[in-house]
C-alpha cells in the first residue's frame, strides 16, 4: 500500500486546522470568560460543545495517523473522519446559531446608550436638560441587562451616575462596573454628555473602560430643545466641545 493521496492529506490537514482554530478558539473564550474581570459576552459562552468537538476530532486524528503509520490506502475510512467531524460540528453550530443574538456586546451597548440618550432628550426643555437622578433613573427600565460578564457572572442591570458642572464627557471608568451610564451635565444645564462603561470595540476581555472605538470615546449629547424650530440653538461655555453634533448623536 502506498498510503493516501495528496488530496486526501490536504483535506485532512485543512479540516484539522479549521477545527483547532474554530473550536480551540471557542474553548479558550469560554474558559477566559469565566475568570476575566470583564468579558464582552451577554451570557457565558458554551463550554460543552467545543470540548466535545475537540475530543471527537482528537479521536478522528488518531484514526488518520494510525492509517498513515500503517500505510493504509485511499480506501481506508479513517481518512474521512476529520472532514466529517468538521461538517457535523459546523451543522450543529448553524442550528444553535438561530437562538443566538446576532449583535455583539459593543453593538448592544451602543444601542442601549442611544436609547437612554434619546429618552433623556425627550425630557429636555427649552431652558435645560434633565438632571434629576430620580427622573433619569426611571429611564433605565427599558434597557434590559448589559451585555457583559464580570468574573463569569452576568451584570444584572444598567446603573446610572449623574455628574454636574462637567466640561466634557467622562473618559475614565476607574472603579466603575460595566453597564454604568455616566450622565455628565454642563454648567447651567446647557446640555449633557452621556457615556457608558464597558469595553472598547477592539477588546473582549480586560478591565472595564468607557465605551470607545479606535481610541475615541463613544458619547452622545443631550441638549435643550430649540426655542425656535427654524433656528439652531446657540451653545456656549463648556458645551461648545459638542458643536456640530445633533441631539442624541456623537460628535465627530
Amino acid at each position: 500500500m502506498k498510503g493516501p493521496s495528496r488530496k486526501t492529506l490536504l483535506a485532512n490537514g485543512a479540516a484539522l486546522v479549521l477545527l483547532a482554530w474554530l473550536y480551540g478558539g471557542d474553548l479558550a473564550d469560554a474558559l477566559r470568560a469565566r475568570s476575566a474581570e470583564t468579558a464582552a459576552f451577554a451570557q457565558l459562552p458554551p463550554l460543552l460543545l467545543p470540548v466535545a468537538v475537540l475530543a471527537v476530532a482528537s479521536g478522528a486524528l488518531g484514526g488518520a495517523v494510525w492509517g498513515l503509520l500503517r500505510r493504509r490506502g485511499e480506501d481506508y475510512k479513517g481518512y474521512r473522519l476529520l472532514p466529517l467531524v468538521l461538517v457535523g460540528a459546523l451543522f450543529v453550530d448553524l442550528v444553535s446559531a438561530e437562538r443566538r443574538v446576532p449583535l455583539g456586546s459593543w453593538d448592544m451597548a451602543s444601542l442601549a446608550l442611544q436609547h437612554f440618550a434619546g429618552q433623556a432628550q425627550a425630557q429636555a426643555t427649552a431652558g435645560n436638560v434633565p438632571a434629576d437622578p430620580r427622573v433619569l433613573g426611571a429611564l433605565l427600565k427599558g434597557l434590559g441587562a448589559p451585555p457583559y460578564l464580570v468574573r463569569g457572572e452576568p451584570v444584572p442591570a444598567y446603573t446610572l451616575q449623574v455628574r454636574e458642572n462637567c466640561e466634557g464627557p467622562v473618559r475614565s471608568a476607574s472603579g466603575l462596573l460595566p453597564g454604568t451610564l455616566l450622565y455628565c451635565v454642563a454648567p447651567q444645564g446647557q446640555g449633557a454628555w452621556v457615556t457608558l462603561v464597558g469595553l472598547p470595540a477592539e477588546r473582549r476581555f480586560g478591565a472595564p473602560e468607557v465605551l470607545s472605538q479606535a481610541g475615541e470615546t463613544r458619547f452622545l449629547l443631550v441638549q435643550p430643545v430649540k426655542q425656535d424650530e427654524s433656528e439652531t440653538l446657540e451653545r456656549g461655555g463648556a458645551f461648545r466641545e459638542g458643536a456640530g453634533a445633533e441631539p442624541g448623536k456623537r460628535a465627530p
